[in-house]
């Protein structure tokens, strides 16, 4: 028991040194969620056409944003190690690279969306559901889809900047910034969906609308803040002075960088065509679906951003030279991250039946938002497990590692069955469903394994002699 707690358990100052770097990303990241779920719940009581036009719609803005993440992470697992050696002109060229690759991305989705935003959205849905409603349905999807563009890049650019303030150990700014966005966001669904506080009534687009300026809010705080504390922030001191990039960095930044990008974009990708497997069995299971996502995610926030904690300590302790240290902190976090999930696991229970009551919708959509929320709620401490693997393989630069995590066990064995499950057999769809999300049990394995094996144990920064 003694071993066990000494391998597995940290003392006060560990865990004060994880929370202050924890908390404010939790706070942030509920606060948004939470205001995204009453913006989903405003949608939803307009009613059913409504909530899954926008949710549909959303799909591939998830798609976006995670692509997004991949796009950074590469160059963030540079930036996290040159920061732990205070190496800031070598953190300054990997800011270049995110904004670089930022804005690239944001033109591409952007172009495919504004070209093909009404095939996209027809492929959640299913052609034997009534006429009118996918008539509806495609209509309001493409009017929020026409404005949401827009909030792509503030998002982009706001990433790449908070995602270098996090790595210095700052993390209460994007807090703030994302805390401002969201009372903005609240205020402008509440008068621009229902025509409240002087505001028109514009629905669909007014909930467009209001998330677009809480965006470019939300990136502002951020980015403002970065360029007037040039003292904290040592990196931002010439950032636009030119562009230049080692091309040495700039050739080991690609290369490990795009092992992420591609392995985030298929897994978020997979993600969606899960979702579309699912979507043939109707749009109550679309409803249904997006009801129990809105729950699922604002209490999911917490192992996440575990997970991008876990990233930032690793990465600064492997930049250091610290091998031993961030094994030890490694073996704390894995631990800290299943009791968290399971204690936010049970918090979530109450909501099963309670939350989907809130949607102007069928008892049919809203007893299958019950059933998925329970089902998530069992699921969460494993997906807890292996975001904190993944993070872990991540921050010695193990991309090659993390593609193969993820990318083989989403499209060599999870997506093949949903597919074959979804389109071949008349198996009831909630059994379908509880399959599919505890497949995740392989996934645990695998992660346990690798991060035993100690491969991600590397100094990347030292040994590339960027």
């Amino acid at each position: 028991m003694r071993k066990f707690k000494e391998k597995f358990i940290g003392d006060r100052a560990f865990y004060a040194t994880v929370l202050a770097i924890l908390v404010p990303m939790v706070i942030q990241n509920v606060v948004t969620n939470f205001v995204s779920m009453l913006d989903n719940i405003m949608v939803g009581r307009l009613g059913t056409a409504q909530m899954n036009g926008v949710s549909i719609a959303n799909q591939f803005i998830f798609i976006f944003n995670i692509t997004i993440f991949g796009a950074i992470a590469g160059p963030t697992i540079f930036g996290a190690q040159f920061y732990g050696k205070q190496d800031h002109e070598g953190q300054k060229q990997t800011v270049r690279f995110r904004i670089l690759m930022a804005l690239v991305i944001t033109v591409i989705f952007a172009l495919i969306y504004m070209i093909f935003a009404e095939p996209l959205l027809s492929l959640y849905i299913a052609k034997d559901d009534d006429p009118l409603m996918i008539a509806e349905t495609l209509r309001y999807g493409k009017e929020y889809m026409r404005i949401i563009m827009v909030s792509l890049l503030p998002f982009a650019v706001g990433q790449a900047y908070a995602s270098v303030v996090r790595e210095c150990g700052e993390t209460k700014v994007p807090m703030y910034g994302s805390m401002a966005a969201v009372f903005v966001n609240l205020i402008l669904d509440y008068g621009l969906i229902f025509g409240k506080l002087g505001m028109p009534k514009m629905g669909v687009a007014g909930a467009a609308i209001a998330t677009v300026v809480a965006k470019f809010i939300e990136a502002a705080v951020v980015i403002v803040w970065a360029h007037r504390t040039p003292e904290r922030n040592r990196y931002i001191v010439g950032l636009y002075k030119g562009f230049a990039i080692n091309p040495h960095l700039l050739v080991q930044m690609i290369r490990r960088g795009t092992p992420l990008l591609i392995n985030e974009f298929l897994w978020v990708v997979g993600v969606s065509v899960v979702s579309q497997c699912y979507s043939i069995r109707g749009l109550d299971v679309v409803g249904g679906r997006n009801i129990a996502n809105v729950i699922t995610n604002l209490f999911g926030v917490v192992y996440i951003q575990i997970g991008s904690a876990t990233s930032i300590i690793l990465g600064n302790k492997l930049g250091a030279g610290k091998m031993e240290e961030a094994r030890d902190t490694d073996n704390k976090l894995l631990l800290f991250s299943i009791i968290v999930s399971i204690t936010v696991s049970v918090a979530m229970l109450p909501f099963v039946y309670i939350f989907p009551q809130l949607y102007n919708t069928t008892d049919e959509i809203r007893a299958l938002a019950s059933y998925i929320i329970l089902i998530t709620a069992v699921a969460m401490p494993m997906w807890a497990y292996t975001n904190t693997c993944y993070f872990t393989l991540r921050s010695g630069g193990r991309t090659g590692l993390t593609f193969l995590f993820d990318f083989v066990f989403a499209w060599a064995f999870q997506i093949p069955l949903c597919y074959f499950l979804s389109y071949h057999t008349d198996m009831n769809f909630k059994l379908l469903f509880a399959i599919i999300t505890y497949t995740e049990i392989v996934k645990v394995i695998l992660g346990y394994f690798m991060v035993r094996s100690d491969l991600w144990v590397q100094n990347i920064v030292d040994k590339e002699e960027v």
